[in-house]
């Protein structure tokens, strides 16, 4: 009898997860901040808090650790994004400095407030959606 995996149980556990609830396309729920199970939940208490658990399916978020992920992202997107309008107002227009600040600060924070919630829900789904889990090195006698 050959032996059987070592995630079989867990294996068990999400196809039963699959079973009673129908497929939830991970992107749409993150960007909703909904729960990636049911797709009905709240994913998220206030503004980048994760909630304890779905209020609809009762899925536990403790699974959900986003890390440093969604800044990275939000880093290199909305710096790309307002370097390159200030460079583009910069060459155009040559404003004074004062209008660079009046313009770009409010921008990035608000931008940055906005997307770091969007990128953290898609990566929280994304992550139940692909059952990723903290790397472990598996060691043999």
């Amino acid at each position: 009898m050959a032996a059987l995996p070592a995630f079989q149980g867990k294996e068990t556990i999400l196809d039963d997860d699959r079973a009673h609830y129908p497929p939830v396309d991970p992107v749409r729920a993150g960007l909703a901040g909904r729960c990636p199970r049911c797709g009905e939940g709240r994913l998220f208490r206030g503004f980048l808090g994760v909630a304890s658990g779905c209020g609809a399916c009762g899925l536990d978020y403790a699974f959900a650790d986003s890390g440093d992920g969604p800044a990275a992202f939000v880093i290199l997107i909305v710096g790309f994004v307002v370097v390159g309008l200030a460079l583009w107002m910069e060459v155009t227009l040559s404003p004074p400095l004062w209008v660079h600040f009046l313009l770009w600060i409010p921008l990035v924070v608000i931008l940055a407030l906005v997307a770091l919630r969007l990128i953290k829900g898609v990566l929280i789904a994304l992550q139940y959606a692909t059952r990723a889990a903290e790397g472990r090195i598996e060691r043999r006698p």
